[in-house]
């Protein structure tokens, strides 16, 4: 376990989890599961959130019995080489994390904001402000995770605009889809939810570890409750059709938001998400810095340096649209297969393993 004074409350896992969870997936999310499930997605976001919900259980079950991060357990199954080299994919992942999720913001801001920005600057300022609070310690990380659900949580108010013009009858009938189209989507919707692995990084820096599991789970319901309210008010909102055409349905209802002092509302809601992105970005960032820092035993600050240098340097190079889903696609669907294939796997051989060498135990004694 890390020192005390590198240690947080266990209630503050509620806002790490929700904070990584919650990033530009939830800008467009609608026109990804609509395109199989149609008005039957909110038993999708559901389905995902029930899902997401017992990996974070099984993360636990995990953690709890060997008391270390990720990194460790890999060198305790599979010895320091192999659990290396595992251990160097997971690393890989939550660098793509960052890189994908910065890369789709700055996507938005060119489309709906300032098609001539500059992305080398605009990437430059991210990887400061990225730097400044990854190399201040994981309780700054976990302090900035708080902010970003807090202060930017009233633009989740301003989706109460569109109820006057909704018509949630679009909501029926419901079960209208078949299980394979419900399947696919759901798959679509847990793609949504990433990014919470780093659970498996951070445990280690949390007090009583034990105790944030309740904590870790009401923040995965907070975010299955915003993807639901969002995504019902957008049914309501939009016909079918229309969302097909949305790429980012989530910003498309913000250009209705009248108030006294802004008519462009969409313009407040972009940069108040920087907020929103930032912890997302520092919690990967974090992740892939500690994981490299314990498999090569190398000094943290140097790793920060070449980690964001790594992330600057891939984010200006994809261009274009189709070369963005691309990478987002390799991100996501390594996330799937590490966090409910590999995940479950490992918790089953760890305590496969644990059972093995406590019988050889008794036998000796």
């Amino acid at each position: 376990m890390e020192k005390k004074e590198m240690q947080i409350s266990p209630f503050l896992v509620f806002f790490n989890i929700h904070a990584v969870q919650v990033g530009v997936g939830v800008l467009g999310f609608q026109r990804v599961i609509m395109k199989s499930a149609g008005n039957d997605s909110w038993i999708v976001v559901l389905a995902a959130g029930i899902i997401v919900s017992f990996i974070i259980w099984l993360m636990y079950v995990l953690l709890n019995r060997h008391q270390k991060d990720i990194i460790e357990i890999h060198k305790d199954l599979f010895g320091k080489w192999i659990g290396g080299i595992i251990s160097s994919i997971w690393i890989i992942y939550w660098l793509l994390i960052g890189i994908v999720t910065l890369r789709n913001y700055i996507e938005i801001v060119e489309v709906w904001m300032f098609p001539t920005i500059n992305i080398y600057m605009f990437s430059l300022i991210f990887i400061i402000l990225a730097y400044y609070c990854v190399t201040g310690g994981f309780r700054i990380v976990a302090g900035l995770s708080f902010l970003g659900v807090c202060i930017p949580f009233y633009l989740f108010f301003t989706f109460l605009f569109p109820i006057e013009f909704a018509h949630f009858r679009n909501l029926l009938p419901i079960w209208n889809h078949s299980i394979k189209e419900i399947t696919f989507s759901t798959k679509d919707m847990i793609l949504g939810y990433l990014g919470f692995s780093t659970l498996l990084m951070y445990y280690p820096n949390i007090k009583h570890p034990k105790k944030s599991q309740k904590w870790a789970q009401l923040g995965n319901l907070l975010t299955m409750v915003i993807y639901l309210f969002i995504l019902i008010v957008t049914i309501g909102f939009f016909s079918e059709k229309q969302v097909s055409k949305q790429i980012w349905a989530t910003l498309s209802l913000w250009k209705i938001v009248e108030m006294p002092f802004v008519e462009r509302f969409e313009y407040i809601g972009i940069t108040s998400w920087v907020l929103i992105i930032l912890p997302n970005i520092c919690f990967s960032v974090w992740a892939s810095t500690k994981g490299i820092r314990k498999i090569f035993n190398l000094k943290s600050k140097k790793v920060v340096i070449v980690t964001l240098g790594i992330l600057f340097c891939v984010t200006v190079a994809v261009q274009g649209r189709e070369n963005i889903a691309l990478l987002s696609k390799t991100m996501s669907y390594l996330g799937m297969c590490l966090i409910f294939i590999y995940m479950p796997l490992l918790t089953l051989l760890s305590f496969l393993l644990s059972k093995i060498r406590r019988g050889k135990f008794e036998k000796g004694t």
